[in-house]
């Protein structure tokens, strides 16, 4: 029962089997949520790294998230962004019933609509939470909306309450809005959700997380832009481990020590990296930057580049770039160096995502959300990553069935759900598996009047009583 206890919901996980040739488990072989969040905006973009939504597979993801939507604060009501994109009106695409329609061939995909994000700020939102009578207003606005397009839920993205032009009373009242939302939308069996910003400052100004976690079904820790070329220094987007506060580990156990339960907590992936231009001949990381990184050819934003035009950029060009792991950060660095000035691109590579899962699943987090799909190599057109479980069963003790190189279209997306049987898998046999003594007693040595032998010999029997019973229990949850 022990156990049982320790490991929920893993039992099952001990039946089944990675799906071979590399191409990817999908989200039915193992019980973590895998939510992923669509950034609509881009079917806009040029070439092969446009993404319309016939582009989606909702067999990799628990849950699609529709980003984003906005706040008519006129009407108290949620708007759309792109009319032509969301809605069928004069003869729009229709984007909101098209993704909510894929739950027809995928009926456990949940779909939600996601309203805020970076563009929409923060102080209209202040103004809405601060005011009793929008807020009521809003929120049976938002249930008529969310039912009328036919999503499953809400996905709140106030960036940030308290934060660019907010006020130190958001802190309270974004926990009254989501309090009012919740009551309605439980009554509606709606799901009710939010993007956490990560950061320790953010977390502890801006969110009451004990409060919120008693509303929310999940919160979405968007755990990447640690670092940026906003610093004047190149550094890790989203580093597992740091010497500072800045890093995954840091976020996810200071949001359970504040009273967020596993249970509720989804740990966000980005599927891009942060880019660099230094002065400095094959700078690292940790060296001096312009306070401006270069864009990516396609998603052309300073500083920003995607996962897919990282990766095509390396197969086009290998041998302009140097790649780097940093194994304290878990991320991949690429350089590139003309002697005198330096690009750099610290991102997410399919090993980063195995070694974050593996840590979600070492905390019994509910899962895993990514920003954002379209940016993942959705094509297919990238090499092979060989390395992704290279830091798996590292302490000798388990022995592994690694899938091969995930291949085809969706690489990160696949490495999550392959990684959570992996990662599992791993813990489970740390968990049955009992240590070894370090050396075989002595004959005789029991009597020894130290008794220090003797303790060593009553450790070991005590294991092989405690591995009888520990088996016995894995064959009543099998």
């Amino acid at each position: 029962m022990l156990l049982m206890n320790r490991l929920p919901g893993l039992g099952c996980l001990m039946l089944l089997s990675l799906v071979g040739s590399g191409s990817g488990a999908i989200v039915t072989d193992h019980d973590r949520v895998v939510t992923c969040y669509i950034s609509t905006w881009a079917v806009y973009r040029t070439g092969s790294a446009s993404y319309p939504l016939d582009s989606f597979d909702p067999t990799l993801c628990t849950h699609a998230i529709y980003a984003f939507a906005g706040l008519d604060e006129e009407k108290n009501a949620i708007k759309s962004l792109d009319a032509w994109q969301d809605l069928k009106d004069n003869y729009g695409k229709g984007g909101f019933e098209k993704l909510t329609g894929m739950r027809a061939k995928h009926p456990h995909l949940k779909v939600l609509l996601a309203i805020g994000g970076w563009n929409e700020g923060s102080e209209k939102y202040s103004n809405l939470a601060a005011n009793p009578e929008r807020r009521q207003a809003f929120v049976k606005n938002a249930l008529d909306f969310i039912k009328q397009y036919g999503f499953d839920g809400l996905d709140l993205d106030w960036e940030y309450p308290t934060q660019r032009g907010g006020k130190p009373a958001d802190r309270e009242n974004f926990v009254a809005l989501v309090r009012e939302l919740s009551q309605l939308f439980r009554k509606n069996n709606l799901l009710l959700t939010s993007a956490i910003g990560a950061g320790k400052d953010t977390i502890d100004s801006a969110y009451d997380v004990k409060a919120l976690s008693k509303y929310l079904d999940f919160l979405h820790i968007m755990c990447y832009d640690y670092n940026g070329s906003w610093d004047g220094k190149i550094g890790p987007n989203a580093p597992l481990t740091s010497r500072d506060f800045l890093n995954v580990e840091y976020s996810i156990e200071h949001l359970l020590e504040l009273g967020a339960p596993a249970s509720k907590l989804v740990l966000g992936l980005p599927f891009y990296g942060r880019t660099f231009v230094s002065t400095m001949a094959k700078a690292r990381l940790g060296d001096t930057a312009d306070k401006v990184g270069f864009p990516g050819p396609a998603t052309k934003e300073n500083g920003f580049m995607g996962y897919n035009e990282v990766c095509e950029e390396l197969k086009r060009n290998p041998s302009d770039w140097t790649l780097e792991w940093d194994s304290t950060a878990s991320e991949m660095v690429a350089i590139k160096s003309n002697g005198s000035v330096s690009q750099v691109v610290v991102y997410d590579s399919t090993r980063s995502i195995a070694n974050k899962v593996r840590f979600a699943i070492r905390q019994k987090l509910a899962g895993l959300m990514v920003w954002s799909v379209d940016t993942d190599d959705f094509n297919g057109l990238c090499a092979l990553e060989e390395d992704t479980y290279k830091d798996f069963g590292d302490r000798g003790r388990v022995a592994l069935s690694i899938p091969p190189p995930v291949s085809g279209k969706y690489p990160l997306l696949k490495t999550i759900s392959n990684a959570v049987i992996v990662a599992s898998d791993e813990l489970t046999q740390e968990n049955v598996i009992p240590h070894e003594p370090d050396e075989v007693p002595p004959a005789g040595s029991a009597t020894d009047a130290s008794g220090a032998t003797l303790v060593s010999a009553s450790s070991w029997i005590l294991a092989m009583v405690l591995f009888i019973g520990t088996a016995t229990v894995t064959v009543r949850m099998l």
